[in-house]
């Protein structure tokens, strides 16, 4: 290929990959962002090496738990890690007895000695999408 067609087919391939549509943002609402309680007690210390920040976690209302009405089991991959903080809990659990959509995620890992703050994560709402329907 000469160097003239080189120079027109980036050119032609920047034109194309500019009029592509960008990749839709994600919206969300952060509802909360907490340090995991428990970490020490459950599967936390097993995984640790294997989670990354922006896995998401799942969240399971423990409403009959006998230590806290507003608990909050916190898993990963179906690994139990532990609880969303007694202090941080009840708007979240309020919302999660009412039926809302709530996510989580890692938002950051920290190796530390104090094992409170190893694991931050964030609770948010996914707000649906804008998209154009055809």
């Amino acid at each position: 290929m000469t160097p003239a067609r080189s120079v027109f087919a980036a050119l032609g391939l920047a034109a194309t990959l500019h009029s592509l549509p960008a990749p839709a943002a994600e919206a969300l609402i952060v509802v909360q962002r907490s340090p995991l309680a428990g970490f020490r007690h459950y599967d936390g210390p097993e995984v640790w090496q294997e989670m990354k920040v922006g896995d998401r976690l799942e969240l399971t209302r423990e409403s009959d738990n006998p230590y806290d009405a507003g608990a909050i089991r916190v898993a990963w991959r179906g690994r139990k890690l532990g609880y969303v903080p007694r202090r941080d809990n009840a708007a979240v659990a309020r919302q999660m007895d009412r039926g809302a959509a709530l996510e989580a995620r890692i938002t950051g890992l920290k190796e530390s000695r104090n094992r409170r703050v190893r694991i931050e994560f964030e609770v948010v709402v996914p707000l649906a999408s804008q998209g154009n329907s055809e």
